[in-house]
């Protein structure tokens, strides 16, 4: 099993380093199975936990720094408790600063440590590693120091480590499904209340495949932001604390008021809400066939309503369209790139996995990876 060497490899490395036993901590990333850009608009969303992830091994240190090895990129920092600040091209750095930063405004004091971490999250491909990474360390910090943080305020912690020294402001879905995350379950959240409800997932004769383009353009993150405005305009127009209160009839009573692209994306929010719901009725029926329709329509509305897909992603989503093995598909993510989501036959997985791969490399001239994932535990700490 790949986690296992994973665990393995960053005991091994934190042992002959540093010379003292580590706590291990595993954080895994996580798949959203419908519901895309409704977190931060308070709406729903249905991610799950999966079986890649961060293994983090930390320890105590008297030292009077703080040392991090991320074994990966066989890069290591290390820095004082004090005046933590973002780091300008701080890549991973600034994640773990940021978390150790939270936990001293919550009025903790963990002490120095030494830890190594390494991953097999897919970069760019919207699995979420950052917050994997995010959640691995303030779990780590919790328990080594007794911190007495409920995974609640740990989830927070890790989203404001990314809004303060990361820059992204980004709803809290990642954090919590890699935290909370349950073997062969996907969790229906309320991004407003930040509760959950379990679903176990029986795909019965199909089984997830992901498709990662291996691109990321570079509108992403300007049109993430742009979209966020949007969303927020509106609501201030309707006068609702956020789109998810408004329905399709509170919106067209603003169509004069705002442009045709605005309203669409605000509908294309209502309606992806409404999709989510509907996701969870046909999971409980084990309505394959609506499983598969929704995930359609919900990339169609990314692509054309909410105008955050690309070439490539939409090419996927049109070859797993005219192939009878799979039930649905449609981007994952933030957009511009990343992977698609699809519903697979399983007896057709291999099959498909080579017809579409060769499909991707006439189109583009480059290679896609495909991954089948699990759907696994949220962040724990590992008996060794």
């Amino acid at each position: 099993m790949k986690n296992k060497k994973l665990i393995k490899d960053v005991k091994q490395r934190f042992k002959s380093h540093f010379n003292t036993e580590p706590l291990l901590v595993y954080s895994p990333g996580r798949i959203n199975l419908i519901g895309e850009h409704t977190d931060y608009n308070e709406g729903f969303v249905f991610p799950a936990a999966i079986n890649k992830g961060i293994a983090l091994a930390i320890q105590k240190s008297d030292a009077s720094t703080s040392k991090v090895i991320a074994l990966n990129m066989e890069e290591a920092h290390e820095f004082g408790l004090d005046a933590l600040k973002p780091l300008s091209d701080g890549g991973w750095r600034n994640y773990i600063l940021g978390v150790i930063a939270e936990v001293q405004k919550l009025g903790k004091n963990p002490g120095n440590f030494n830890s190594v971490f390494t991953g097999n999250i897919p970069g760019g491909a919207g699995m979420s590693s950052s917050a994997a990474l995010e959640n691995s360390f303030v779990y780590g910090l919790n328990e080594l120091f007794d911190l007495g943080l409920t995974k609640e305020e740990m989830i927070l912690v890790s989203q404001k480590a990314e809004h303060n020294f990361v820059g992204v402001n980004c709803g809290i879905m990642d954090q919590y499904a890699s935290m909370f995350g349950i073997t062969d379950s996907a969790l229906l959240l309320d991004c407003r209340t930040v509760e959950s409800k379990a679903y176990t997932i029986d795909f019965k004769d199909y089984e997830l495949m992901l498709i990662n383009t291996n691109v990321k353009h570079d509108l992403s993150e300007s049109a993430y932001n742009d979209r966020r405005a949007v969303c927020e305009n509106i609501s201030k127009l309707l006068n609702v604390d956020a789109l998810r209160d408004a329905t399709k009839e509170d919106l067209d009573g603003l169509k004069s008021e705002i442009s045709d692209a605005d309203y669409q994306k605000a509908l294309y929010v209502i309606q992806e809400n409404n999709r989510v719901q509907c996701f969870a009725e046909s999971i409980e029926e084990n309505d394959v066939d609506t499983l598969g329709d929704l995930l359609f329509q919900s990339h169609n509305g990314l692509s054309k309503q909410y105008q955050v897909s690309c070439a490539e992603l939409d090419f996927l989503v049109e070859r797993a369209k005219e192939s009878p093995d799979v039930a649905g598909a449609r981007m994952m993510g933030g957009g511009f790139g990343g992977c698609t989501i699809n519903l697979v036959l399983k007896t057709a997985f291999k099959t498909f996995k080579k017809e579409v791969s060769e499909q991707y490399k006439n189109e583009f001239g480059t290679t896609c990876s495909v991954y089948k994932v699990k759907l696994s535990q949220g962040t724990h700490v590992i008996k060794s």
